[in-house]
């Protein structure tokens, strides 16, 4: 079971943090349709993980995902990392962003994905602020250190029942594979820009499950500039040391000219479910359950 997701986001943070070129719209919108021409040509269905912002500032690409028939989940409402917030913020995030995602679209909206994997055990809590908005399926589990998030102690890389402090969730995790004894996703991200195509299918065709996480960011061909120190400050809230910089720099362009050719393969080679359907198929009466 392989299971496509998008991380839509690109036109607000562009909006809110990058100046609000026209020209950068345009170039969202048009990969936008492409990919959705080429998932219609394979008949494939993807998990759209939006942020709520999207649904109210840009709801013509909200509309268009859904509108083809592509399952609509939600991506916070401003693309806050949930371990940056309270128990409350996320409530009140996740309330405004389900509800203005579900207003766009005239349908509910049960799956949801955290900015940067930004669940872990430090905010086991968020699944309860998930679970009391209507959310019933989770794919914010990243079982490995990341820089803004990771669930190192998360013990299952397959579809599992988590209960937490009386709410049960559909977890749906990144898997990893061990290189050198660390361990490394493959199947989105930069990790997907990093490794070779046929490294990445022949590791999604070795297990029963797989989880695929992609953004339209890194799937233009263009070579982006060091980002300016206050710029960097204001979207990651970290100090923009000239190492942080550079390490970004090499991070998000790593790949990016042929990444989308690699995208196309991959989905014209394998077959993919989104959430939901896997949600339907997956016997849960037999999933691995963990209590947090």
């Amino acid at each position: 079971m392989n299971i496509l997701t998008f991380d839509i986001e690109e036109w607000y943070l562009e909006k809110a943090y990058f100046g609000a070129k026209e020209s950068k719209y345009a170039d969202y919108d048009r990969l936008l349709d492409e990919i959705l021409v080429r998932l219609s040509d394979k008949g494939i269905k993807g998990t759209f993980f939006c942020v709520g912002k999207m649904a109210s500032e840009f709801p013509h690409v909200v509309r268009k995902i859904a509108d083809v028939g592509h399952e609509v989940g939600c991506h916070s409402n401003i693309h806050q990392w949930l371990n940056k917030m309270s128990y409350a913020d996320a409530l009140e995030d996740t309330r405004a962003a389900v509800d203005s995602l579900q207003q766009c679209i005239g349908k509910k909206v049960v799956s949801f994905r955290a900015p940067a994997f930004s669940i872990g055990s430090g905010n086991k809590w968020a699944f309860e602020a998930l679970a009391n908005n209507g959310i019933t399926c989770d794919a914010s589990v990243f079982p490995a250190s990341r820089d803004f998030g990771g669930f190192p102690g998360f013990s299952k890389m397959e579809p599992t029942i988590v209960r937490y402090n009386g709410i049960e969730l559909h977890e749906f995790p990144i898997v990893t594979t061990k290189i050198l004894g660390k361990d490394f996703a493959y199947s989105g991200g930069g990790y997907f820009r990093f490794f070779p195509y046929g490294f990445i299918e022949r590791e999604m065709q070795k297990t029963k499950y797989s989880m695929t996480y992609f953004h339209l960011g890194d799937l233009l061909p263009v070579i982006s500039g060091v980002m300016p120190k206050d710029e960097y400050e204001r979207y990651f809230n970290e100090p923009g040391t000239v190492k942080a910089r550079y390490l970004r720099y090499v991070k998000t362009n790593l790949g990016v000219r042929s990444n989308k050719k690699k995208l196309f393969r991959l989905i014209d080679g394998l077959d993919f479910n989104n959430i939901s359907e896997a949600d339907q198929q997956i016997d849960w009466s037999l999933a691995p359950v963990l209590s947090l």
